[in-house]
């Protein structure tokens, strides 16, 4: 079996056209987050020096990207509550208006599906600590998607809180950052926001989106809410905000 290489994009810039290579692993309805779309495409040419790509025979097999910003600042004393959206605003807003970014988040770390549950996950994210550290910054957050929860009806404040007699989170993902030194700080409760007409949620999930109320959508981690005389449903996921201190 070869060896699995971890780089930068900044020493590997070939790469960067083919992070999209594996991409479906995400449910369709996430790839319409307005922020997402207008910014993440621009993540890695913009900080290609701390995002990184697994490759194994020169096959991208992982990828993870992450985002500089000001925190904290007369203006940003508390992590956003707007979790992931909101981090990718500021970053732009930092680089765009030219101030110094001491600390910065990680967005997303994603793994081709033939080397899940390989611990490929804990290697990614230790390069990624290790490029944003490379940078001088002390501190990397992440506003955690926790996808190990199933249960759409129960509130994310109960579920951080869920642990296996190790004492380690029940949540997969959650359990990669904590077993990395990262400490669970607080939900951000509204930290991807996704509307749109019944029709677009009909194609986007092949459900029949024709009753007012929370619809319980697949690899959603809270119901989205549905407005049949209005047309249009809006999905407002939560996120876990946890701090590694490097």
């Amino acid at each position: 079996m070869a060896p699995i290489v971890i780089s930068t994009l900044a020493e590997r810039p070939e790469y960067l056209e083919r992070l999209y290579e594996f991409a479906d692993t995400w449910p369709k309805f996430m790839f319409n987050d307005p922020i997402g779309n207008a910014f993440m495409g621009q993540v890695a040419g913009r900080f290609p020096d701390q995002c990184v790509v697994a490759t194994e025979d020169g096959e991208p097999v992982a990828h993870g990207r992450s985002i500089p910003f000001v925190f904290p600042d007369e203006n940003r004393t508390e992590l956003p509550s707007g979790g992931w959206d909101r981090v990718l605003h500021w970053g732009f807003s930092d680089s765009r208006n030219g101030r110094e970014p001491n600390v910065s988040s990680a967005l997303e770390i994603l793994i081709r599906p033939s080397h899940q549950g390989r611990g490929l996950s804990h290697t990614m994210l230790e390069a990624m600590r290790q490029a944003v550290k490379a940078k001088g910054h002390s501190t990397l957050y992440a506003p955690v998607r926790p996808n190990g929860k199933t249960d759409p009806d129960q509130p994310m404040t109960e579920y951080v809180e869920q642990l296996r007699p190790d004492g380690l989170p029940v949540d997969p993902w959650l359990r990669v950052h904590v077993k990395a030194g990262a400490e669970i700080v607080q939900v951000a409760p509204r930290s991807m926001v996704i509307a749109g007409t019944l029709d677009e949620w009909r194609e986007w999930t092949g459900l029949p989106f024709d009753t007012t109320g929370d619809v319980v959508v697949p690899k959603a981690l809270v119901p989205v809410h549905c407005d049949v005389r209005h047309n249009y449903a809006v999905y407002v996921e939560p996120n876990v905000w946890v701090r590694h201190d490097l």
